[in-house]
């Protein structure tokens, strides 16, 4: 793999392709080319050749990318060919879809321990999962080697769930409270938030 820096813009896209080749895989189709992959996906054709070259030469002139050997190697780049153990703080109903859709994920990621700080919520049960109290948390991450974290709380707790998520070794957070939260330089955080993506499309409306 060559060792430039790729940037943020390629590493989203490449989770859009790797759904799409699964798609295909399912329907036995084995081969496509950059120019099926970019109809499909409203893409420039020459952008996926740029993003895939990125990471090594997968295609072959005439004849396109090889379905299940592109996936294989789209979830080697994403690490996702390993199993990554992924904490959720949160038990609200944000939380319970999230751990219960985790139910019909086939994939390496998966969420393996739930947790709230509500004494109410504490030995429910979601998906499999007992939910966990705040205080057995640092242990768990580190026991279970936990490296990806998931924040579901409302906005004021969120920098406190932050914190404790670094204080246990995590090295990535997904926050879904709507607030920015401040994390060490060494954790990569993405936040999830609806309410900006949905005002966001409210620009593109006629008037």
């Amino acid at each position: 793999m060559k060792t430039l820096k790729i940037s943020e813009a390629v590493v989203r896209r490449l989770p859009i392709y790797l759904r799409f080749l699964n798609e295909l895989s399912k329907k036995n189709v084995h081969t496509v080319s950059s120019q099926d992959l970019g109809i499909k996906l409203d893409l420039n054709p020459a952008q996926i050749r740029k993003d895939l070259a990125y990471f090594g030469e997968f295609g072959k002139k005439g004849i396109g990318y090889d379905v299940d050997y592109l996936i294989e190697k789209i979830r080697q780049i994403l690490k996702i060919d390993k199993v990554i153990p992924v904490v959720l703080v949160g038990a609200g109903n944000l939380g319970r879809a999230l751990c219960n859709y985790n139910a019909y994920l086939k994939d390496n990621m998966k969420i393996v321990a739930i947790f709230d700080e509500m004494a109410s919520k504490v030995g429910e049960s979601i998906n499999h999962l007992k939910v966990k109290p705040m205080s057995e948390l640092k242990e768990t991450i580190q026991g279970l080697n936990i490296r990806i974290g998931i924040i579901t709380v409302p906005a004021a707790e969120a920098q406190n769930v932050a914190n404790q998520f670094v204080e246990g070794g995590v090295e990535a957070i997904l926050n879904f409270a709507p607030i920015i939260i401040k994390v060490p330089s060494e954790v990569r955080i993405h936040h999830a938030d609806f309410t900006t993506e949905l005002q966001s499309l409210a620009y593109y409306l006629d008037e």
